[in-house]
């Protein structure tokens, strides 16, 4: 397609990419489905078409699995040492800080995003995940074991225990953070020796599929990883469903996680889940406001909204509420909406009409439900599925708006008078993904958070990562752990070895 509508200043390898319909990379090359079928992937800022991309599907998947389970058991990878796998996941990392400008546009055009803040968050906390990862192959290792075997006590027996990778892993990832979730899923696939399908979100594969030439160009071995863009009930489940794939690794809803745990039970294959959240942002009696304010706006309009541990949900004591109410509602009038190829935009589109729709109606039904609107609330302009920073006031646990992740720029504020009372508020929800408390008192912290049940709890900020840092989530928010030393058990599998002498 053309690229005039973009900026003069688009990086040029940026535009050379949406120049022409980009393939799936299969076995180290670029092919077209194997049905010929392709979808458009649209700029949700103008909701015009950017390129079209490869459609897989079932055939497709199985073919990446074919290449992955060959690459896994008889290839340069299954026999790389250690140390020379760190040695090319670090070339990894060095390519995508090089091409780190182009992620991140593409990040921008596909998704809506912030460019500036793609690049300094998206792109930066991924190119730091893989050189993390980076640094564990060296160090997977198994442990010495004292047998003593009551039965046998004249016998002399020498026991320990090696790690191993898990196998041919299928990922699929979620379109809010594109480029970073993939990070998330490669880095400790490949720090482990595995090998990978990927399945792109249908509507954000651009960052994936130039990471896909980046991981090409690394010397990473053909059909290590594999790269299948597709829809989530024909690439998605055939990934999910398919007998020669040992592990799924899944980052999205609910109700679509709920359906791979279904098809991944027939061949027991190993799962792990990072699914969504209603985090709570609890604002204490003796708060900084001048931290807080700013940060519970930050908790939820960050990303607009579409992060899974936004702080959505509210609590401000009984003393503070109209001066948080104030902060918060002047704090929205001052962000600026616009597409996120501008900088200076801190509110950009939502990532597509479906999800444009989805908010929307949380919205009205929270009008419906006896919210009070008390800021946006409605659209931002006639193109582009822009949606307002809004403030849904004096709402309660009954209402649909609090009980549901509404995944947009949707905050709802609720009061409480009794500081005893709000642990059981904050765990009132299905999710336990993230919590934040902004309080002065290490005494609240010492008390509240014990009670929490959440995967990561935040004091005085929130949305907080770093790759050594695990994240997950209680109750359906997921299982399993990404990050840190623990994403690497998600990939691995721990076999005894006993030798009697």
């Amino acid at each position: 397609m053309a690229t005039t509508g973009y900026p003069g200043n688009l990086n040029a390898k940026t535009r050379e990419f949406i120049s022409s319909p980009r393939k799936i990379l299969l076995n180290g090359h670029w092919v077209d489905a194997a049905s010929g079928k392709t979808f458009d992937t649209l700029d949700p800022a103008t909701g015009k078409v950017i390129i079209s991309v490869a459609e897989g599907d079932r055939e497709d998947i199985d073919r990446a699995v074919k290449a992955a389970r060959a690459a896994f058991e008889d290839s340069p990878w299954s026999r790389m040492q250690p140390g020379q796998r760190e040695k090319v996941m670090h070339r990894l990392a060095d390519l995508m800080e090089e091409n780190a400008d182009v992620l991140a546009e593409l990040e921008s055009i596909d998704n809506g995003k912030n460019v500036a803040i793609a690049r300094a968050v998206d792109i930066q906390l991924a190119i730091d995940t893989i050189r993390y990862m980076a640094g564990w192959p060296t160090k997977i290792m198994g442990s010495i074991l004292p047998l003593s075997v009551p039965y046998a006590p004249d016998a002399k027996f020498f026991g320990y225990t090696l790690k191993e990778p898990v196998g041919v892993v299928g990922q699929i990832i979620p379109w809010n953070f594109p480029a970073l979730m993939a990070a998330w899923k490669l880095g400790p696939a490949l720090a482990t020796g595995c090998t990978v399908i990927l399945k792109p979100a249908e509507e954000t594969p651009l960052s994936a599929l130039y990471l896909g030439e980046l991981i090409c160009q690394a010397g990473i071995p053909d059909g290590v990883v594999n790269i299948v863009p597709g829809y989530g009930h024909t690439a998605g489940a055939a990934l999910s469903a398919h007998p020669d794939v040992d592990k799924i690794a899944f980052t999205g809803s609910g109700e679509v996680g709920k359906i791979i745990v279904k098809a991944a039970a027939d061949t027991m294959k190993k799962v792990s889940m990072e699914l969504g959240g209603k985090s709570p942002a609890i604002i204490l009696p003796d708060a900084d406001l001048d931290i807080a304010i700013p940060g519970a706006a930050s908790a939820i309009f960050f990303n607009q909204g579409q992060t899974c541990c936004a702080g959505s949900r509210l609590f401000v004591p009984d003393s503070l509420y109209d001066q948080v109410v104030d902060g918060l509602a002047a704090a929205t009038a001052t962000m600026k909406i616009g597409v996120g190829l501008n900088p200076e935009n801190m509110i950009n589109p939502l990532v597509s009409q479906i999800q444009f729709d989805r908010v929307m109606g949380y919205i009205d039904s929270g009008r419906r439900e006896g919210a009070e609107v008390v800021a946006g609330g409605g659209r931002s302009g006639n193109e582009g599925y822009f949606v307002e920073p809004t403030l849904l006031c004096n709402t309660n646990r009954e209402m649909k708006v609090v009980r549901e992740e509404i995944f947009g720029p949707v905050l709802c504020v609720q009061r409480y008078s009794d500081v005893s009372d709000i642990a059981s508020f904050a765990n009132d929800t299905v999710y336990g993904l993230g919590a934040s408390i902004w309080t002065r008192d290490v005494g609240n912290i010492i008390n509240i958070i014990p009670k929490i049940k959440a995967g990561t709890v935040w004091v005085n900020c929130h949305n907080i990562l770093d790759v050594v840092m695990p994240f997950g989530g209680y109750k359906q928010s997921g299982f399993g752990r990404e990050l840190g030393k623990e994403s690497l058990d998600l990939y691995l599998e721990t076999k005894s070895v006993c030798i009697m002498a």
